[in-house]
């Protein structure tokens, strides 16, 4: 049963454009270099009134340095917020340049200092490499506060995709090391269960386009380095696997209704809700996974519309 009589009218030329990725070990090399080069050809001119600098920071314990980017606004500035953002990819796909147009726009809406963190890719650095890449770039953000004009009772973890996975991951692990507070964490349709691939009654309305059920089972497979659904996932990997949500920050998450990943992020909002986080939780309608590569759309500026104004009123002073 096709959902394509679901999709936005808006969203059609998109799904049609790219119905699904068929990823693979055979055609990886050749999808990222795609992506780049997409990338590179859409991404808007650099903005006059934000800074983006490279910085190779120490990774974790034993492992390479790790490269991120900062945009900042141009006007020095101190006690901003600072926003650690972590990009999308299914784990296996993607780079820190993804964020940069988003980062641009947090920093002219809210004054922040945005940090995309370029964390190795699956399947040749799999679990736990990529998140705690991720950590030792919110360590980096927390230590470097003085010198970046953050304050650090502002920092807002961000991510889309793979990226609020691992923004969803790597808030459960500040939250158990308790070394950097986390104001605020901010999911775009994260990929946050590897169990969604082994679903006795998968929903045919879910997962149709962009991200399809294949795509994600070689997605979690190549992070996990064993069969998605296997025993004893560390919740670290797969953040919907974690036994006790209590104690982390404000949520704010967003997904598709056609998305493959709106049952377990509606299951997440569920249970965030019930251990007591304050969490919003939207869902639009005819919308598949990456809907927001259609900008003009209306149901885009909902979501960019709903998303500014939550991470507004996250991160405002006093």
């Amino acid at each position: 049963m096709s959902s394509k009589h679901l999709v936005d009218p808006q969203l059609v030329p998109l799904i049609e454009q790219l119905p699904g990725f068929g990823l693979g070990q055979a055609n990886l090399d050749e999808i990222r270099a795609m992506m780049v080069a997409v990338g590179e050809a859409n991404r808007a001119p650099p903005a006059d009134d934000v800074v983006v600098t490279e910085h190779r920071i120490p990774g974790p314990e034993g492992a390479p340095d790790v490269r991120v980017l900062v945009s900042a606004p141009e006007a020095e500035g101190a006690n901003r917020p600072g926003m650690l953002h972590v990009h999308g990819g299914g784990y296996i796909l993607g780079s820190a340049e993804m964020t940069l147009d988003t980062d641009a726009a947090y920093a002219r809406a809210f004054g922040a200092v945005c940090v995309s963190v370029d964390y190795r890719l699956a399947p040749e650095t799999p679990h736990p490499g990529p998140v705690e890449d991720c950590y030792a770039a919110l360590k980096w953000l927390y230590d470097a506060a003085a010198t970046l004009g953050v304050d650090t009772g502002r920092i807002v973890v961000t991510g889309e995709s793979a990226g609020g996975g691992l923004a969803a991951a790597l808030v459960l692990l500040a939250r158990d090391r308790g070394e950097v507070p986390v104001a605020f964490q901010h999911l775009v349709f994260p990929m946050l269960d590897d169990r969604t691939v082994t679903a006795d009654d998968p929903s045919p309305m879910h997962g149709e386009f962009l991200w399809t059920r294949p795509d994600n089972r070689f997605g979690w497979a190549s992070l996990l380095g064993v069969e998605p659904g296997s025993p004893d996932i560390s919740f670290y990997a797969a953040p919907a696997r974690a036994p006790d949500l209590g104690g982390l920050p404000p949520t704010f998450i967003i997904c598709g209704a056609l998305d493959l990943f709106l049952e377990e992020d509606m299951e997440y909002a569920r249970r965030l809700i019930r251990a007591g986080v304050p969490t919003e939780l939207h869902i639009y309608p005819g919308a598949p996974h990456g809907f927001m590569f259609v900008p003009d759309a209306y149901v885009t500026r909902a979501y960019a519309r709903d998303s500014m104004a939550a991470l507004e009123r996250a991160i405002a002073k006093g």
